[in-house]
């Protein structure tokens, strides 16, 4: 019965762990197009969504409820299945965090969960209808639904403002972007500080504290809501600049766009119980707005690395929590191997991550550093096809690094130099 104890401990700890990372994590989801387009500080921004957050996981439990009695068959689920998952998320969590990619941690920590299950005791002990319909067919509809919302709304609000003045417009849109961050960040707290809440409540009832179907208790929806906040105060930095200014270059009317639709996803998920990926949705969302702006690029090549992650995550997590639970189910010395693994795994990759440090003084820095996250990108097929039918602006061409003072240049660059159709003057060679 110590062991039980002591074993349940080390989970709740993991768990909360596992629920930091998250935040951390995630946070790119609600502030990365409010810090890139200038609306607000970087500090601010990453203060105001942990706040919102940590709201956020007081006002529902039914992802709590889908996670914890609904992937797994409670039956002889035991405590080390629980942390074996914990393990796989959060090692997964922190790899891609370090090359700067937004993956889900909700499919990470599902990955983690279904892999250990089926360790301990085979596939019989997954519900395969509730990890179809509650996490694979959100997985899918969720970036598509917010990028195409995301698509129309930025048209939408681009031809709502198009008599009127930029710069006139953009400082309301900025505070709409901010509106519609905190509510993206609100929506966060409701869906992914349940996860944590889930599998802590999981772990209670294997470890016979708690009666199976139970609501989380109080202490536990606090303890995961403080966690999720502190991960989140502390900013993802390097996927902050991933989705910020990797995907696409966005303006504040795209900002706007792009978070509200995806906090319409996510709220309307978490009030139907899907665990959706709130990282996949926003993702999409910044796509979408991407397209939807006239001459927008999206970086198709960081776009398709961030795909095959979001792919590589179920299978990767839930490979790393097999092997765990490989390991924690030979007894005492099995469990303490696991954590030291964790442990020196967490501690390997921080170091690396110093190499290349992303903070919130250099996270909109314009020379990018990282191949993941490059800004000088050059358009993709898709851009380059979309441009190429727009027609070109009208009236004398513009002269490209010539100046009056350089004849040579200002002559090649006059419009009588030009053979484009009545752009050339008949009377007159053209000038080579």
């Amino acid at each position: 019965m110590e062991h039980i104890t002591l074993l349940l401990g080390i989970v709740i700890v993991t768990a909360l762990v596992f629920d930091f990372t998250n935040g951390f994590h995630d946070t790119a989801n609600a502030m990365a197009t409010t810090i890139s387009t200038g609306a607000l500080k970087p500090k601010t921004a990453v203060a105001m969504s942990a706040v919102l957050n940590l709201v956020g996981a007081f006002l529902s439990v039914e992802v709590a409820k889908t996670i914890s009695g609904g992937i797994v068959n409670e039956d002889g689920l035991k405590t080390e299945v629980i942390f074996a998952a914990l393990v796989g998320a959060i090692l997964w969590n922190l790899l891609t965090w370090l090359v700067g990619l937004p993956s889900s941690s909700s499919h990470a920590l599902f990955g983690g969960l279904i892999g250990a299950a089926v360790m301990s005791m085979g596939w019989s002990s997954i519900n395969g209808g509730t990890v179809v319909t509650k996490v694979l067919i959100p997985a899918l509809a969720a970036p598509l639904v917010a990028g195409l919302a995301a698509t129309l709304a930025t048209r939408l609000t681009y031809r709502i403002g198009r008599n009127t003045d930029t710069k006139a417009t953009a400082k309301g849109y900025r505070a709409g972007q901010i509106a519609s961050a905190g509510l993206v960040s609100l929506a966060h707290g409701t869906n992914d500080a349940q996860k944590t809440m889930g599998i802590i409540t999981l772990a209670l009832v294997t470890g016979g504290v708690l009666n199976p179907g139970a609501n989380p208790p109080m202490w536990v929806i606090v303890s995961a809501g403080v966690a999720i906040a502190l991960g989140t105060y502390l900013g993802g930095w390097r996927i902050i600049r991933t989705m910020g200014r990797g995907l696409t270059d966005l303006q504040p009317q795209q900002g706007f766009a792009a978070q509200t639709s995806a906090a319409t996803v996510i709220l309307a998920s978490s009030h139907l119980g899907f665990s959706l990926s709130t990282t996949q949705s926003c993702s999409g969302a910044v796509m979408g707005a991407g397209l939807g702006r006239k001459g927008g690029v999206v970086r198709w090549s960081t776009a398709t690395r961030m795909f095959v992650a979001w792919g590589l995550t179920l299978p990767a997590a839930g490979l790393v929590g097999a092997g765990a639970e490989f390991l924690t189910k030979q007894g005492p010395w099995g469990v303490a191997v696991t954590a030291a693994l964790l442990i020196a795994g967490s501690a390997v990759i921080w170091v690396l991550s110093r190499r290349n440090a992303v903070t919130h003084t250099n996270v909109t820095d314009d020379e990018i550093r990282d191949d993941m996250t490059t800004g000088a990108e050059p358009a993709g097929v898709v851009t380059t096809a979309i441009a190429a039918v727009q027609p070109p602006p009208a009236g004398p061409l513009a002269t490209v690094g010539a100046s009056s003072d350089d004849p040579v240049k200002a002559t090649i660059s006059a419009p009588t130099t030009t053979t484009t159709g009545a752009m050339a003057d008949p009377a007159r060679p053209a000038t080579v």
